[in-house]
């Protein structure tokens, strides 16, 4: 079994940034975890937002430019660094870990952006 506790949400001004932390804890060998950030804004379906694995990672165009992910596989950690953030970001954001049939997620945090 794999836990997944998420940090750093808030509340931001628009063009302000956050980073967001993701710790796993439980059995689990972390690098062979695909690692990823979705998110939820009230009334809609939750959305993919970055994906990071050994090839690399990906991102929603939405986000492109503004957000990176990144991984620590030694802390078991992986984070979203978010620049440039608008109202339309704000939603909770779920952190997930994947390899084949496993799939994980975390409890989510709230990101408010607004003036």
């Amino acid at each position: 079994q794999v836990q997944l506790v998420e940090s750093g949400g808030g509340l931001v001004q628009p063009g302000g940034s956050l980073r967001l932390s993701c710790a796993a804890s439980g059995s689990i060998f972390f690098s062979r975890y695909a690692m990823g950030w979705f998110r939820q804004a009230p009334g809609k379906e939750r959305e993919f937002v970055a994906t990071i694995s050994w090839s690399g990672g990906s991102y929603a165009d939405s986000v492109k430019g503004r957000f990176t992910i990144s991984r620590d596989n030694a802390r078991k950690t992986v984070y979203l660094q978010m620049n440039s953030l608008k109202p339309e970001d704000t939603a909770v954001y779920y952190c997930n870990a994947a390899v084949n049939s496993e799939n994980y997620w975390g409890q989510g945090t709230q990101v408010t952006v607004s003036s």
